[in-house]
């Protein structure tokens, strides 16, 4: 695998692709300005790609207790703690525009604990993380702190869903050397004239 290959698998080209496929990708370039390298990648097997983005729309586009910004850190912090770094990478770029700060996502990824959130994000980070990596321990009271933040039991699925999903995500990405899009170090980054983050 060449340093700057985004798999260790092959590619398939856009014109290879089945028509849902391929519509889709070009409807992310057209709102994204590029194809994220993860649907680049996971195309090589067509029936896995359908499996996969079907779940992560139904967990990550779904009305629920949670905004798109958390959504995004229990992406970040588990995919920190699983040390993915396509998920981190991207995700990351993500959640700072989602959360219209430049900082948050390298402060989540490293240690949640000492980031500038909220102490309910940082509750359903806690819960998230022993989801993502130690899901045999969880216990009653487990389910508990996160209710005492206000976190429905419908939240908690949302968060033990999404942080269990990228778990299988991170190790895809590990298994097939995914690399991240260079677009994605910049995006939410450095503030564009008027003062949005690009």
């Amino acid at each position: 695998m060449g340093a700057s290959a985004i798999s260790r698998y092959p590619v398939p080209a856009l014109s290879e692709l089945p028509a849902d496929i391929r519509e889709r990708m070009l409807e992310v370039q057209e709102k994204a300005g590029f194809i994220p390298n993860v649907f680049l990648t996971l195309a090589h097997r067509p029936d896995e790609f359908r499996a996969f983005f079907a779940y992560h729309d139904a967990l990550m586009l779904r009305d629920s207790g949670l905004t798109k910004a958390e959504r995004e850190m229990i992406v970040v912090a588990t995919s920190g703690a699983n040390d993915c770094l396509y998920c981190i990478i991207a995700h990351g770029a993500i959640l700072r525009i989602y959360a219209k700060n430049p900082l948050v996502a390298d402060q989540v990824a490293v240690n949640f604990r000492k980031a500038d959130i909220t102490e309910r994000q940082k509750a359903m980070l806690h819960f998230a993380l022993k989801v993502a990596v130690r899901s045999v321990e969880l216990v009653d009271a487990d389910y508990e702190a996160v209710k005492a933040h206000g976190f429905t039991d419908e939240d908690i699925w949302d968060i033990g869903a999404i942080a269990a999903f990228f778990a299988l995500s991170n190790r895809m990405a590990d298994l097939i050397g995914m690399r991240p899009n260079d677009e994605f170090h910049l995006l939410g980054r450095v503030a564009k004239a008027g003062g949005k983050h690009t």
